[in-house]
């Protein structure tokens, strides 16, 4: 059963239809790139999968799951779509960082104000904290931030920055771990740092969503490439039919603007 299921997927701000009748599936694992122009849609598409937007038709399903049915009234309550974002972690394109904390607070932040909720939160309270701080310390270890743990975010680069992005969106341990053109704001020497990040993840096997203009990387990490124009999913496939052999005009229109062939 795949991990992912989006069906009819329609989005509109006022009179501007912005997803038109999207559909995908996603197999635990695997790592899905989605290209495409600015205003393509890309951007609204991972907000509508976490829930930062309400589509306004369609479905979402994780592991079978519907988490979203524009047709369900129980599944539209702010109440539960809270709950439901927690199967997504997302990394925008400008960090998103709390400047008034540290590296490691901003990654247990999430975790802590979750814990609060629990019934055994009081008693435990010490222990809780102890264990939350301790994942955020591994997440950023494996970051390669060991040294950086202290340092709020105006003390880091920007691919420093990121990779911390990167460790908090981890520390709920989503299913789906979604990056908005995750390297767009970085200079090319902190793009690689980023990308290798990410590669360790596709390598671990981590079912990721990644919306990208990094045509090698996203030839050499996906399983899918979904290529977007106008609200609507023109052409997709695996890397090397989609960046490789396009079928659509479209589609080679808008690789040609990349120097490096796919």
């Amino acid at each position: 059963m795949a991990i992912l299921q989006v069906e009819h997927i329609c989005k509109s701000f006022g009179n501007t239809e912005v997803l038109k009748d999207i559909s995908f599936s996603l197999e635990q694992g695997q790592v899905l790139s989605i290209i495409g122009s600015s205003g393509s849609g890309k951007t609204t598409l991972l907000r509508c999968l976490n829930f930062l937007e309400k589509p306004d038709g369609g479905v979402i399903r994780v592991k079978g799951e519907t988490l979203f049915d524009a047709k369900d009234p129980a599944t539209l309550k702010e109440s539960a779509i809270r709950r439901k974002r927690l199967h997504f972690g997302l990394v925008f394109q400008s960090f998103n960082l709390f400047p008034q904390y540290t590296a490691v607070e901003n990654v247990m932040l999430a975790k802590q104000l979750l814990a609060k909720e629990q019934p055994d939160y009081q008693s435990r309270k010490d222990e809780i904290l102890r264990e939350i701080k301790e994942q955020a310390e591994t997440l950023l270890h494996q970051m390669g931030l060991s040294d950086r743990m202290s340092n709020y975010p105006h003390q880091l680069s920007g691919g420093q920055c990121q990779r911390v992005a990167i460790a908090r969106a981890l520390a709920l341990q989503p299913d789906i771990l979604c990056f908005d053109e995750p390297t767009s704001a970085l200079d090319p020497e902190l793009t690689g740092e980023v990308l290798r990040v990410m590669q360790k993840l596709a390598d671990q096997n981590t079912t990721m969503v990644i919306v990208t203009h990094e045509m090698a990387f996203a030839r050499d990490v996906s399983h899918q490439v979904i290529f977007m124009d106008d609200g609507r999913i023109l052409e997709q496939g695996p890397p090397q039919q989609v960046l490789g052999n396009p079928r659509e005009e479209r589609t080679r229109q808008f690789l040609s603007r990349f120097t490096e062939e796919p």
